[in-house]
């Protein structure tokens, strides 16, 4: 692979932000300086003028379901089509997820990945775990050996055998994440709430309802819940796609009593209230939870400008537009949407116009945090001499509509549509390696590496 050299780019990293150029050898950046010649660099480098340009490293999008079964169907957005969409983005690395098999871990980690072997961008896993037995830790520390840094359990859809009901098995696979540190994600959702109510409920099953068949109340009860757990053993915890303000206000209390939360909401959740769901295209916008209320973005959003949440990623489940409007029953509605693409723009664009978030700001909560949080900093996750060259150049100026034609998702439509945003991705390199370049895909299948944590 030929040298690269990256001049006269804004390079933006969490500490600092300064004009300089990267020459990148290898897969690897070799030198970060103020100024490097094109006569000290070997013969064959190619040489890329990044005037008016922020170089950034490339985003991670730690939350992502490509190629998902599920309910008898598959997902629009393959691991080929979620990496092509993903480098339109700036997005380098996915961290995707292993159902539990209630078997074997190891069995389920060593699937997923081989399922994963056909990306053309870097990906890691999360791990599901759906079930206690006697045989966990044994499991646990197997997977943990081949690279995953991380467990995902849910406090809900006991229906579909995702729930450990028990809170003594709850808190012993806990306490053997501490043991074996791993990181526990929760999907929090409190499932005798949402049964109490669905068993009581005298409403209708449009998208509409969706919201209020799922309330902010049983997220609420769902971080108190698996928060006591991890105070008592004093660890950390990751909740996922955090969604309203009553949640929010959960995460406070806890953080109070001397909690480490680490918290990840979504750009849905950010700029994406409940009235979607309402008319003809409201199936387009279910997901799990749902969208909340106009107070809970601008919570969400607050809470992202002081700090209180560390990730931002989009919990990219894309099925298409055909799909979606197959049923108008919230219960049967295929949930999910896609967003990988649009993580960058979206949150860039708020940032700028609210003027309250530094972009180096906007790369932690993009690339860095979760590099720090899932064990892949600093391979990922930043620009520096020794680090993978995922490089993205993003033009900070652009002004372009988001929508299904400016996209790239296999679900021919984007939740997003027809919001205008400032600041687009030119150019996305992969360990060096063009990707995306003046709008055309250059990824190659099988080019994507596993990432293992070092948690």
């Amino acid at each position: 692979m030929a040298s690269l050299l990256i001049k006269n780019g804004l390079v933006v990293d969490t500490e600092w932000t300064r004009h300089s150029d990267i020459l990148v050898e290898g897969s690897r950046i070799k030198r970060i300086a103020r100024n490097i010649n094109t006569e000290d660099c070997p013969e064959d480098t190619h040489i890329v003028d990044a005037s008016g340009l922020c170089v950034l490293p490339g985003i991670i999008d730690a939350h992502t379901h490509y190629h998902l079964v599920s309910r008898g169907t598959v997902t629009a957005d393959s691991f080929l089509e979620g990496s092509k969409l993903a480098a339109f983005g700036g997005v380098t690395t996915v961290i995707d997820f292993a159902d539990d098999n209630k078997v074997s871990l190891l069995t389920s980690t060593k699937d997923r990945q081989k399922e994963m072997r056909e990306m053309s961008i870097d990906y890691s896993l999360h791990q599901g775990v759906y079930a206690f037995r006697d045989s966990l830790r044994a499991e646990l520390n197997q997977v943990k050996t081949k690279g995953v840094g991380a467990i995902k359990i849910f406090t809900t859809y006991k229906n579909v055998g995702y729930l450990v009901e028990k809170r003594d098995e709850l808190k012993e696979i806990f306490s053997i994440c501490k043991e074996l540190g791993l990181l526990v994600c929760v999907h929090a959702e409190d499932d005798k709430t949402i049964t109490e109510i669905s068993e009581n409920w005298k409403g209708g099953y449009k998208p509409k309802d969706h919201a209020d068949l799922r309330p902010a109340e049983a997220e609420a009860k769902a971080i108190k819940y698996v928060g006591e757990i991890a105070g008592e053993l004093d660890m950390p915890i990751y909740i996922v796609h955090l969604s309203s303000k009553l949640g929010l206000e959960a995460v406070r209390d806890l953080r109070e009593k001397g909690v480490k939360v680490i918290c990840e909401t979504t750009p849905h959740y950010l700029f994406l209230d409940r009235s979607k769901l309402e008319g003809p295209d409201g199936p387009l916008y279910v997901m799990t939870p749902p969208l909340r209320t106009k107070e809970d973005n601008e919570a969400l959003q607050e809470a992202l400008i002081d700090g209180e949440i560390q990730v931002v990623a989009t919990d990219h489940c894309a099925f298409t537009r055909e799909q979606k409007l197959e049923s108008d029953d919230c219960r049967t509605i295929y949930p999910g949407i896609p967003g990988t693409e649009e993580l960058l723009p979206l949150v860039y664009n708020f940032g700028h116009v609210s003027g309250q978030l530094s972009m180096g700001q906007i790369v932690n909560l993009l690339s860095t945090g979760p590099a720090k949080a899932f064990g892949l900093y600093p391979k990922k996750g930043v620009l520096q001499e020794g680090s993978d060259a995922d490089i993205v150049l993003f033009d900070p100026s652009e002004i372009w509509t988001i929508s299904k034609d400016t996209t790239h998702s296999q679900s021919h439509y984007t939740p997003y549509e027809g919001m205008t945003v400032m600041g687009r991705v030119k150019m996305t390199y992969l360990r060096g390696r063009l990707i995306m370049g003046h709008d055309i895909y250059l990824g190659l299948e099988g080019d994507g590496q596993f990432v293992k944590s070092k948690r």
